[in-house]
C-alpha cells in the first residue's frame, strides 16, 4: 500500500512539474523571485526550454526568439509555428538542434532544465535558469530578460498589473484541490497560492507545510478537508488535458464531497492547469486571473 502511494505521489509531481520543462520556467512554475544566473547583454538568437520564457522574449523583441520548446501551449498558438522546436512533447531537449541555432542565450527552469543548460555551458553558450513561483517572480525575469535583449519592459510590465484586481475585497475561505489521487493542494510558497493571495482569496491551505515532495503543496487528507470546511472550492484540470465535467464527477466520488458547505451551496469552479498551477504562458495567466475575479465578484 505504502509502495502504491509513493508511485502515485511521483505520478502526481510529474503531472504537476513535467509540463515545466516544456512549457514554464513554472509549477512550477515556481520559480523564485529572481533568475539564478546572469547572463550577458545584447543576445541577438535566443533558444527558450520554457513556454513562460518564450512567450516574454517574443513579447518583447519576436525577432530575438529563433528555438523553442514544443509545448503544447506555444504549439496552439500561430505566433509560434515558424519558430524551430528543440523538442517534442516529453522529450528532453535535442542539444544538436540548440547548437545548429547558434544561439547566444538559452533560457531553461531550474529543476527541469539543469542537465541541458549545463552541457550548453560546457559549450561555452551562455545560459540562464529561471523561477518563477509569484508575481514579483514574473516581473523581475521580464526586467531581466528585456535588459538581456536591450528592449523595453514597461508594456509587458504594465499588462500585468491589469491582471489582479486589488480593490477586491477579501474572500471567504477557499480550498485548491489540484490533484486527487493523492489529493494535493497549494500553500503560500506556490504560484497558485500567489495568485490567491493578490486577490485576497483566504487560502485555507495557505501556511500549512507538510513531506509532500512537490514544493509549494501539501498533501491532504479528507479528515483535513472535513475540518476546514471551505466556502469555495477550485478543482484544477490536469495539464494532459481532461474536460471539468470529468474533474468534477471524480471529486464527487470522495466520501467527504457531499458534506463540505461550499459543495451543498454550490460553490465549486473548476481552472484550468495552465496559467494557475503553471504560469504557461502570459495569455494563460492573464486568463486565469480573469477566472478568479469572475469567481470572487
Amino acid at each position: 500500500m505504502k509502495h502504491r502511494l509513493i508511485l502515485s505521489i511521483i505520478g502526481i509531481l510529474l503531472t504537476l512539474n513535467i509540463a515545466a520543462c516544456q512549457n514554464t520556467t513554472t509549477p512550477q512554475a515556481k520559480e523564485t523571485t529572481a533568475p539564478t544566473q546572469t547572463p550577458v547583454t545584447s543576445a541577438k538568437r535566443v533558444v527558450a526550454l520554457t513556454s513562460l520564457s518564450a512567450d516574454i522574449i517574443y513579447q518583447l523583441d519576436k525577432s530575438k526568439l529563433v528555438g523553442i520548446t514544443g509545448s503544447s501551449l506555444l504549439n496552439k498558438n500561430p505566433n509560434f509555428k515558424d519558430i524551430t522546436r528543440v523538442s517534442e512533447g516529453q522529450t528532453p531537449p535535442n542539444l544538436e538542434k540548440i547548437v545548429a541555432l547558434k544561439p547566444d542565450l538559452v533560457i531553461g527552469a531550474e529543476g527541469f532544465s539543469n542537465q541541458t543548460i549545463e552541457k550548453v555551458k560546457q559549450l561555452g553558450i551562455p545560459t540562464l535558469l529561471t523561477r518563477v513561483n509569484d508575481f514579483e517572480a514574473l516581473e523581475a525575469l521580464t526586467k531581466n530578460l528585456a535588459q538581456t535583449i536591450n528592449a523595453d519592459p514597461q508594456p509587458l510590465l504594465k499588462r500585468y498589473q491589469t491582471f489582479v484586481d486589488t480593490n477586491i475585497k477579501p474572500n471567504a475561505s477557499t480550498l485548491v484541490l489540484a490533484s486527487r489521487q493523492p489529493i494535493l493542494s497549494p500553500n503560500k510558497s506556490s504560484w497558485a497560492g500567489n495568485l490567491l493571495e493578490k486577490f485576497n482569496v483566504k487560502n485555507v491551505t495557505a501556511d500549512l507545510q507538510g513531506k509532500s515532495p512537490i514544493r509549494g503543496y501539501i498533501t491532504l487528507s479528507p479528515e483535513k478537508i472535513l475540518e476546514t470546511n471551505p466556502n469555495t472550492i477550485i478543482l484544477v484540470t490536469p495539464p494532459q488535458g481532461g474536460s471539468q465535467q470529468s474533474i468534477l464527477e471524480s471529486f464527487k466520488q470522495e466520501s467527504f464531497w457531499g458534506k463540505l458547505e461550499a459543495t451543498k451551496n454550490n460553490r465549486v469552479y473548476v481552472f484550468d492547469y495552465y496559467g494557475f498551477v503553471n504560469a504557461g504562458t502570459i495569455d494563460a495567466i492573464e486568463k486565469a486571473c480573469k477566472q478568479l475575479k469572475d469567481v470572487l465578484s
